[in-house]
């Protein structure tokens, strides 16, 4: 038998285990909400206690919370703030009400232990889940901070490995200037360019997708604590409403600012769907650098090969030697994934109704999901693909020198419709640009030398020596680190 306790609330009574921290509204969210399996992010339960460590401060400054309760509780939070008490948050995070569960867990929770500091026991409360720890505050105002705040905590590592990759990308665009390789459209044989280009392309979208992402951040900064339940500030303080964010910035370390429309804070989550578009944005492109990268190394044999990836993992049960490009493979499926969530996330804004969103929950569940998948993605992209990654030069060079693609460089001299018809006549007969150019009498060999020189026609990459130099350094770095 296992000991319990007897608790209540407005729906009744259940026996909770005796040596529970969490409380009867949370246990009855363990109940009704069987969704997901999951725990709710650690990382939105730290922020959250770190929101109710605040909200204690501003309420003992007014002397609406005695300095002894707020002492328990501030020592609670910091707890949990450190990691502990992890085992009692045991609400699914997608949950129904707003999060009012999971507001009342984290209350619940922090009571409790409070009520231990204090020398009680956990049958009953000496400081109060509602009366004491959510002094103050709303779930309409605690959670959403508490998600805009997570959504900036975890982005930081997801902007660091965005960042390696720009770096690792502008290494190998420096490393490969000098690899001249057929241009594609629409994959048929386009212009000649090099393989550095290529990869300093990739890097400039890499860096866009960073940039878009951190300005979409700029939102989550904006919370509406003080609010209350709909925005009017309902049985908060005028101490407590003007201070509770600068309270908070200080206590969390990050640079807060009170929403100027706390009712259109409360009820609208148009932030989040900005952040999510933000990340969907760059998954996609760098999903599409990842399939550039397995055209480019398919084969070995059959395949354009123009690049190899390091090899990972057997690639097959039963083809002996196949090698698959595994790591862009998987980057692909996050991109999948986020595009899915950020659907979700759509979704779940558009259906909020009047002075509150229901659906904060899923929409924070989706998009933590999103900001940790992709930090892990970019992560093992950079790491185990682009530090290894290698040209095979000569072949990038033979199959430019053989492509059709080359007869571009005619057209000034003897138009586009006579350089076609070299780029016909040389792939219906089977021989190059050069001999079908040369039966026309229409050049001569310096004329052909000259026009048909790669690597006048790829040019250089301005700028580009100067500015990879710099990144060299750091790329080494990066190895080191991995």
């Amino acid at each position: 038998m296992v000991n319990t306790r007897l608790e209540a609330d407005s729906i009744g009574r259940m026996m909770i285990p005796a040596d529970a921290y969490y409380g009867v509204q949370a246990l009855r969210a363990k109940v009704n909400f069987r969704i997901t399996g999951q725990q709710m992010n650690k990382e939105f339960l730290r922020n959250l206690a770190i929101i109710k460590k605040a909200a204690a401060i501003a309420n003992s400054h007014t002397g609406d919370l005695t300095s002894e309760k707020a002492r328990a509780i501030m020592s609670a939070c910091d707890q949990i703030i450190a990691g502990d008490l992890m085992e009692a948050f045991i609400v699914d995070p997608v949950q129904g009400g707003a999060g009012t569960s999971a507001n009342m867990n984290m209350n619940e929770v922090i009571a409790h232990r409070a009520t231990e500091i204090l020398g009680g026991g956990r049958d009953k409360y000496f400081v109060h889940p509602n009366d004491d720890v959510n002094m103050g505050q709303s779930t309409n105002d605690t959670i959403p901070t508490a998600g805009k705040m997570t959504v900036l905590t975890l982005s930081r590592p997801m902007l660091d490995q965005l960042g390696h990759l720009y770096r690792a990308l502008m290494a190998k665009a420096f490393e490969f200037s000098d690899v001249i390789k057929m241009g594609r459209t629409q994959l048929q044989d386009a212009v000649p360019m090099t393989l550095g280009d290529t990869f300093h392309a990739y890097a400039t979208m890499v860096k866009r997708a960073a940039s878009r992402i951190e300005k979409s951040l700029d939102e989550m900064k904006s919370v509406n604590m003080g609010g209350t339940a709909i925005g009017s500030c309902i049985n908060a303080s005028g101490y407590y409403v003007n201070n509770i964010v600068p309270i908070l910035s200080k206590v969390s370390g990050l640079s807060l600012r009170q929403s100027d429309d706390l009712f259109d804070a409360t009820e609208d989550l148009d932030g989040f769907v900005a952040v999510s578009g933000a990340i969907k944005a760059g998954m996609m492109s760098i999903s599409k650098m990842c399939n550039d990268l397995r055209l480019l190394s398919s084969g070995p044999r059959c395949g354009l090969h123009e690049i190899n990836l390091p090899a990972r993992q057997n690639g097959s049960s039963i083809m002996p030697g196949k090698v698959n490009p595994v790591i862009p493979e998987v980057v692909t499926q996050v991109a999948f994934l986020v595009a899915g969530h950020d659907a979700t996330i759509m979704m779940a804004a558009e259906a909020g109704q009047m002075e509150l969103n229901a659906f904060e929950p899923v929409t924070f569940y989706q998009l933590f999901e999103s900001i940790t998948s992709v930090t892990g993605a970019i992560k093992t992209l950079v790491d185990n693909c682009i530090l290894d990654l290698t040209a095979n030069k000569d072949h990038c060079l033979s199959l430019a020198e053989g492509s059709t693609g080359i007869a571009t460089a005619l057209s000034p001299k003897i138009g586009y419709q006579r350089a076609a018809a070299i780029a016909k006549a040389a792939l219906h007969n089977g021989t190059s640009v050069r001999e079908e150019a040369t039966k026309t009498g229409c050049f001569t060999e310096n004329e052909l030398d000259s026009l048909l020189d790669l690597s006048k026609a790829v040019g250089e990459v301005r700028g580009l020596r100067s500015e990879v130099r710099g990144l060299r350094c750091e790329v080494r770095g990066l190895r080191s680190e991995v």
